[in-house]
């Protein structure tokens, strides 16, 4: 699956919200959503977030 920049996502790996930067080859560049350091994840590693997490990510801005 593929990811637009500004999709809200979560980082399987650890549970973590993110939202997408950038996706360059095989690496998608995400960070926190409304700010902080980014990190790249294996598109395989991603999954959507659902309305719930986006929620909570938003709020917690």
């Amino acid at each position: 699956m593929s990811y637009r920049e500004g999709a809200y996502v979560v980082d399987t790996r650890t549970a973590t919200l993110a939202q997408v930067m950038a996706v360059v080859g095989r690496r998608v560049y995400v960070r926190p959503p409304g700010g902080g350091r980014e990190w790249d994840v294996p598109p395989e590693a991603l999954r959507l977030a659902t309305r719930e997490e986006r929620a909570t990510g938003e709020a917690e801005q």
